[in-house]
């Protein structure tokens, strides 16, 4: 496969130090390169889905891929496309969450083989340096006016920076050094907004190496683009907050959901980023998204794909069953406990102990109804259901026949007023 041909097809080439002498590396050996996630948060978000695909493209080239966890990085935090200097965690806490990112990011790589993937930590190497060491010899090879040309840098002089995120390039350019010193590692792949810190590496491996001033050192930078929207939001945020890969922070259903109602402008250039679909069947989905829209193929595919690629076919089969039975007409009575958590995970819940309990009661208790009065009329105007079927008996029992897996009981009100009913 030429990696780099594919990768511009998808759109996923933004900047590359040195084009020619990179295709030529790839050509004639297997290269080793690294993409760094700090651990910013206990999770891992859809926004990093594109650079781990991206490792996992080359991987699939027979390159070597290494996932660079930042135990150490962040700790310190990177400035790159932030406004504000980041609120520092307490380093337990970011030990925690490098510890759930890497065995997040082991997921997704294969680990067996030739060109094994490798999880890593910069805080086993950054963590025990000391000030003098860092300083003396790191340091004294970045001069403060190229420090300050830099893009992520030189934004934030106005609002200010402090001298701990002014010097996080030198962090991530050390980095960069090591893996290249320890790991023959001879490429750096980043979103577009790494690409000040990559070239920082590149300029620190060619000092530290003894290399002439322009030299190019035996190493190349490579950015992806940021992922946006068509209609300018951006990619990965939702009205409830971000789209996590962890399954217990956003359900592989909601994923799912999130994918399928991609917006038309976007659906084909996502299918180019996140999926492994070919060239050609790219092409005819594109065709069949002008032809018929209607029928959204590109769009299922897309949430196939990439749901599938994330959290596992079993996740993505209940995904699609939820999926059939909310919008496709689907029996209710048909869904797993399990199911009806994610399918319902938003809508008003209710706990109740009793086995048994009045309809009437149940629903001015719950909330669903405001008064036995409105109560009744809703009953027997036939605005009640009970896992999806009319209930209009006034004097109904909901017992251990209305359980879903013993577990839940779902009553809509109206067209669209959903309510979770749940068994102490």
């Amino acid at each position: 496969m030429d990696i780099l041909k594919d990768l511009e097809f998808r759109g996923l080439i933004n900047q590359v130090t040195d084009r020619e002498g990179l295709q030529e590396l790839l050509n004639e050996k297997q290269v080793t390169m690294y993409c760094g996630f700090d651990p910013t948060g206990d999770s891992l978000h859809i926004g990093h889905l594109l650079t781990i695909i991206t490792l996992r493209r080359f991987q699939l080239a027979g390159h070597k891929p290494l996932a660079l966890v930042g135990g150490a990085t962040g700790l310190i935090g990177d400035p790159s496309g932030k406004k504000a200097e980041r609120t520092l965690n307490e380093e337990d806490v970011v030990k925690m969450y490098s510890d759930r990112i890497k065995g997040q990011l082991q997921k997704y790589l294969d680990f067996e083989g030739g060109d094994k993937a490798e999880v890593l930590n910069n805080y086993d190497w950054i963590g025990s340096m000391s000030v003098v060491s860092f300083l003396r010899d790191v340091g004294k090879h970045f001069g403060l006016n190229y420090m300050l040309a830099k893009e992520s840098v030189e934004s934030r002089i106005q609002s200010g920076i402090s001298f701990t995120e002014f010097s996080y390039q030198i962090l991530q350019s050390f980095d960069f050094y090591h893996l290249n010193k320890e790991k023959g590692c001879q490429l750096q792949i980043g979103g577009s907004d790494q690409w000040g810190n990559i070239t920082a590496g590149l300029e620190l491996i060619r000092r530290m190496k003894g290399g002439e001033e322009g030299e190019q050192p035996d190493a190349y930078g490579f950015t992806i683009p940021l992922v946006t929207k068509a209609d300018g939001t951006k990619f990965g945020k939702t009205e409830g907050g971000a789209i996590w890969l962890d399954p217990e922070k956003t359900s592989p259903y909601e994923f799912y959901q999130f994918l399928i109602n991609t917006d038309d402008r976007d659906v084909i250039k996502f299918l180019k980023y996140f999926t492994f679909l070919d060239n050609e069947e790219i092409n005819e989905l594109e065709k069949e998204l002008e032809a018929r829209p209607e029928e959204r193929k590109a769009h299922r595919r897309l949430a196939e794909e990439v749901t599938c690629f994330v959290h596992g076919e079993n996740a993505l089969t209940q995904a699609q069953h939820i999926s059939q039975v909310l919008f496709g007409g689907g029996d209710l009575k048909e869904l797993s406990a399990e199911e009806i958590k994610q399918g319902f995970k938003d809508v008003p819940a209710h706990v109740i102990e009793e086995k048994e309990k009045g309809l009437l009661d149940l629903l001015v208790e719950a909330g669903i109804s405001p008064s036995k009065r409105q109560a009744r009329e809703d009953i027997k105007n036939g605005a009640i259901y009970i896992n999806g079927d009319r209930c209009q008996e006034l004097d109904k029992v909901i017992g251990k026949e209305d359980k879903i897996d013993g577990a839940f009981t779902i009553i809509r009100r109206g067209k669209k007023k959903y309510f979770l009913i749940q068994y102490a």
